[in-house]
């Protein structure tokens, strides 16, 4: 009963004209940028922070949450109609569904993706709302020292963010650790890693970092993606030609039940996220099917399953972000960013701290999912049509605007310079296989956990064993350790795989 009231209480604020309009605003912005290839929602949500400065905390996650969730209906609708994936976690989504409209079934495959999204939003939501009542329990047993444990493991977990190599990804927390403590130490006062450039006093800006890891560096990764062979599907896609056709829904009713549970189960799971998510659900589906041979010729499973369990992890995936800090995916690591832009910590009290912000988040998502489907089946059209914008006129206008909110914040050309610097640095690691997603994860938990652990060394007057004498900081030190032999044991097995295959070769 509890949870339904508050959930009650979240659409009245959910609800509130500025709110809602916000709302309308995130989930249009987020179509918009998943139908856009290349444009990336990373791009879209660190172009449009500086715009939170100006709002209310609850207006803008709602804002920057519509973006996320709304990115996904839009990168489907590039997969299948470009065979190009708009997001990462809809690259899979091009195996069945680019076939199917070149197949002349454009229709029937864009209506299964905006129904698998729905569904598997739904459940979603319905997931994170039977997990909040269990965080009040715990909220009060939260410290400085289980806090800095928590964070410890988050930080660790940020190395999966990585692709590739997780020694890389380990490297590149530490690296965002170190950018984060740039500035005046707030205890003793010092300046520390300056190098006497007095606009580093108060530290690097998250805005600036974000803009020109994700933002520029996304831009110049994407240049000239498109070629010729990634043209748009030429069938045309009417109102009429997106009821489903005889047996659609049928077939992919037990996709859905399955992408769903999938998406959610993972993206409570800190460290994975919906890329990860779809990919298991499409072979999973693969696997239970009696004609395996149909995959990657046009299978509707092949859409509704990994849809589904994307738009399921990407509502569950606030839920460690939110109640652990720990993210699922570059993301909502930025989404870290923007919480503690407005002084906002998240962690176990949350819920109880920001109540209206958290349900009317929660509340918001149904909202803003209702909105996107009404919104997709009208623009569907124009969706395709967008498709076409050459990135020569997509680019420019886009790193104008980048530049514009960057100085907006400070009023300060520093920050531009800033951005562009990232900019050129994010290209490279991109170039040099270092995912940047990890070192915004330790820029935005660093400072948090060198205050966490100086004021518990504080309270305990030095002693180490704090963080292993209480059950719950020593369990999420436990798991920290693991998650590093982990990691050893995955890097070492790797190298030995490398050199048996040499072997053979030789």
């Amino acid at each position: 009963m509890d949870t339904v009231l508050n959930l009650l209480h979240g659409f009245q604020v959910a609800l509130q004209w500025d709110n809602l309009i916000w709302a309308i605003f995130g989930v249009f912005m987020g179509n918009l940028i998943g139908v856009l290839p290349g444009m990336g929602v990373l791009a879209a949500i660190s172009i449009l922070l500086p715009l939170t400065y100006t709002m209310t905390p609850t207006a803008a996650l709602i804002m920057l949450a519509g973006i996320y969730y709304g990115s996904q209906y839009g990168g489907g609708i590039t997969s299948i109609m470009l065979n190009l994936p708009g997001t990462a976690s809809h690259a899979v989504a091009c195996l069945d569904g680019n076939p199917m409209a070149r197949n002349g079934k454009a229709g029937s495959a864009l209506f299964m993706l905006m129904c698998s999204s729905f569904f598997g939003a739904t459940i979603g939501i319905l997931a994170m709302m039977l997990f909040s009542p269990v965080l009040v329990d715990v909220a009060f047993l939260f410290g400085p020292a289980e806090y800095f444990a928590m964070m410890t493991l988050g930080l660790l977990a940020g190395a999966t963010l990585a692709r590739g190599s997780a020694l890389k990804g380990v490297a590149m927390v530490v690296l965002g650790l170190l950018m984060g403590v740039i500035g005046t130490d707030v205890n003793s006062g010092v300046m520390r890693f300056t190098f006497d450039i007095m606009e580093l006093s108060d530290g690097l800006q998250i805005v600036a970092l974000a803009m020109g890891l994700f933002g520029v560096a996304d831009f110049l990764k994407n240049i000239n993606q498109i070629t010729p062979e990634n043209s748009v599907v030429s069938s045309k896609v009417t109102l009429k030609s997106l009821r489903p056709q005889k047996g659609d829904l049928r077939q992919s009713r037990g996709a859905l039940v399955r992408g769903t549970s999938i998406g959610a189960a993972f993206g409570i799971l800190p460290g994975t996220g919906p890329t990860i998510a779809s990919f298991i659900a499409y072979a999973t589906e693969k696997k239970m099917a009696k004609e395996p041979s149909r995959f990657g010729r046009g299978a509707i499973e092949g859409i509704a399953s990994p849809e589904a369990a994307t738009s399921a992890s990407t509502q569950t995936s606030f839920i460690p972000t939110l109640s652990l800090g720990i993210p699922g995916d570059p993301v909502m690591a930025l989404m870290l960013g923007a919480l503690i832009i407005h002084g906002i910590q998240p962690g176990p009290q949350m819920m109880l701290e920001h109540a209206d912000m958290f349900w009317g988040l929660i509340a918001s998502f149904w909202v803003g999912n209702l909105i996107l489907l009404l919104l997709n089946l009208p623009l569907i059209g124009m969706w395709i049509r967008m498709l076409t914008v050459p990135f020569k006129y997509l680019f420019p206008a886009a790193l104008f605007f980048v530049c514009v909110g960057v100085y907006s914040t400070n009023n300060n050309l520093f920050d531009v310079g800033m951005v562009l610097f990232f900019g050129i640095v994010g290209y490279l690691f991109m170039r040099l296989e270092f995912e940047p997603a990890p070192l915004l994860l330790g820029f935005v938990l660093g400072p948090m956990v060198e205050e966490n652990f100086r004021r518990a060394l504080l309270l305990s007057r030095g002693d180490m064993a704090v963080f292993i004498e209480r059950p719950i900081s020593a369990g999420f030190m436990l798991a920290s350790a693991l998650l590093i032999l982990g990691l050893l044991y995955s890097t070492l097995a790797k190298k030995r795989r490398a050199r048996q295959a040499l072997a053979i070769a030789n």
